[in-house]
């Protein structure tokens, strides 16, 4: 049997050993990840033709400039002013929307615009399961290599879900978030909603001046529980109004809404006053950047931008991931899940989460300009929008002139869910209303809302950008600061993958460490050396206790010892 004392002494050692080897761990050596292994993209989506961003005219519709990476289609602007059914051929075939998408009629003041307006909508998914297909289609990527499931109002399409026969990315036309539409103080307008469908939907308009009946089919006000009855997959229903107040509204589906729309069914409605020879841009799909603006905004500002800020919750999204068929998506989306335990994993400006918001909701300004901004939080939660370098003036709260007197100028706007805002941005050097030229971020205040799924930066980031810093290829010039964007065009930074600091030294001192590495907290390692220590302690008192009679024997046999050798020195 061993020894019990050369045991406890062996615990002992073992014990300052470990303590020893943590105390003089050596790092492993940094591998840098190889940038040639990863998937980058270009900056610009390649697919984009660089001649959309020059001002041009089309079909007699005069197209402004837009200056940033990724604009949208001339073809769309000019089909949304005139009307799909008042352009040419050659330009609705370049569209990709249907010929009935938009039919402007009817100069019913005199004025020489049009006064009957009918928008075609359908509803349309991105991201989610298909039966004839093994993956996910249509994809949709809010940033690279994310693809939150999503629902959609989308205008009318003539073409396929997707961009061709080879391709699973969605029709341009088939984006986040839902398009704009564009209204004048007068107009009759009809909202034709297609239930393209597996669910039902409805479309309630939020804040729009319309009435709660309608002549047709009763219900006008989109909401189940009191106006109409869901609108089935198959049917059509048509929302009319009138618009009398002018103002940035908001329409949304009111179908189990705390679901359908987080999951997308959301867009702005915005009624411009009444102006004569008034050609509107009835739809405004993606971007943010209104190319042809009212003659009311023309008046008083330079430019106009739509900014839909809106989150979308991973779990719920992932339901239409999973399952291809609608009885159990219905069974995990109305009966399983639950928002009160949700969180919101994806923040976007206008579809589209950092760094691919650099490519199209830029706010590109020059010095001395008045910029028109149109906000929209969708998202279940209070956001709070702040403008760098900048304070901007609101004018409106929710559709409603706010008193002149009484409008505030601030840098940080509050916006609780579904409330609009509409501000006015100077540009003018003063110290006041700009702190001068530069690449200014506009983002979300909450820590969370410059992320996507948890990475950062991310979510809805985007930027005032001045021209002088803008570069040729319609992005914001950071290279001469020392900044490398190309790491977030890469799906494996969102993936987790890449180390964002690692080139900032020659050693790379931030990078990944090489092997697999087990590191702890030093709470951690405390417990558990403070349980190795009590092993220790216990094993010490369990051999006292149980080898008492052997230490007792060798005590009285230290203690007749010593007896012996004192009485031997005595005598």
């Amino acid at each position: 049997m061993p020894n019990p004392i050369l045991i406890v002494i062996l615990i002992f050692y073992l014990a300052f050993t470990a303590v020893g080897a943590q105390a003089s761990l050596l790092l492993p050596k940094t591998i840098k990840v190889d940038r040639a292994a990863l998937t980058a993209e270009p900056p610009c989506d390649p697919k984009i033709s660089p001649a959309w961003r020059e001002a041009q005219v089309i079909d007699g519709v005069k197209i402004e400039a837009s200056p940033g990476c990724n604009p949208d289609n001339p073809a769309w602007i000019a089909a949304a002013v005139k009307g799909t059914n008042n352009i040419s051929m050659d330009t609705l075939m370049k569209t990709g929307l249907s010929p009935d998408t938009i039919i402007k009629t009817d100069d019913l003041d005199g004025d020489g615009d049009p006064d009957r307006i009918i928008i075609k909508l359908e509803v349309m998914e991105l991201n989610g399961k298909s039966p004839d297909f093994p993956g996910i289609l249509p994809t949709f990527d809010i940033a690279p290599g994310v693809q939150p499931g999503a629902w959609v109002f989308a205008p009318k399409t003539s073409g396929m879900s997707t961009e061709n026969f080879e391709s699973v990315r969605a029709n341009p036309l088939l984006r986040l978030p839902a398009p704009v539409i564009r209204v004048e103080q007068g107009d009759i307008v009809q909202i034709i909603l297609e239930n393209t469908h597996y669910f039902p939907h409805s479309i309630h308009l939020h804040g729009v001046d319309h009435p709660f009946t309608h002549k047709e089919h009763g219900g006008n006000d989109g909401v189940p529980q009191t106006s109409e009855i869901e609108l089935m997959p198959g049917e059509r229903r048509v929302y009319e109004f009138q618009a009398r107040q002018p103002g940035t509204m908001f329409y949304h589906c009111h179908v189990q809404t705390h679901t359908h729309l987080s999951m997308g069914l959301a867009g702005m409605i915005i009624v411009e006053e009444n102006r004569p020879n008034n050609w509107l841009q009835t739809l405004n799909i993606g971007g943010g950047h209104v190319r042809h603006p009212s003659v009311a905004i023309r008046e008083k500002f330079d430019q106009e931008y739509d900014l839909h800020y809106h989150a979308m919750d991973k779990e719920l999204g992932d339901i239409i991931k999973k399952y291809n068929d609608p009885r159990l998506i219905a069974r995990d989306m109305n009966q399983r899940y639950d928002i009160t335990d949700s969180t919101e994993d994806y923040y976007t400006i206008n579809g589209l989460s950092f760094p691919y918001s650099l490519r199209e909701s830029l706010i590109i300004v020059k010095p001395d300009q008045k910029i028109k901004l149109r906000l929209l939080n969708s998202g279940g939660e209070t956001i709070a929008i702040h403008t760098h370098g900048h304070h901007a003036t609101i004018t409106h709260y929710d559709g409603v002139e706010h008193n002149p007197v009484a409008q505030i100028m601030r840098d940080v706007f509050d916006m609780a869910p579904a409330q609009r805002l509409d501000l006015t941005l100077d540009t003018t050097n003063d110290g006041k209303h700009s702190y001068g030229e530069g690449d200014w971020l506009i983002h979300d205040h909450r820590e969370k809302g410059i992320t996507t799924n948890g990475m950062a930066e991310g979510g809805s980031m985007s930027s005032i950008v001045y021209t002088s810093y803008l570069g040729e290829d319609g992005l914001p010039k950071t290279s001469h600061f020392g900044i490398d964007l190309s790491n977030y065009f890469t799906q494996e930074f969102w993936q987790r993958r890449v180390p964002i600091w690692q080139d900032l030294d020659e050693v790379a001192s931030l990078g990944s460490p090489a092997g697999q590495i087990i590191s702890m907290d030093i709470t951690t390692q405390n417990y558990l050396l403070n349980a190795l220590y009590g092993l220790v302690a216990g094993l010490l008192i369990y051999f006292i206790f149980a080898k008492r009679e052997y230490f007792k024997q060798c005590a009285m046999a230290a203690i007749s010892r010593v007896r012996s050798d004192k009485g031997s020195k005595q005598s």
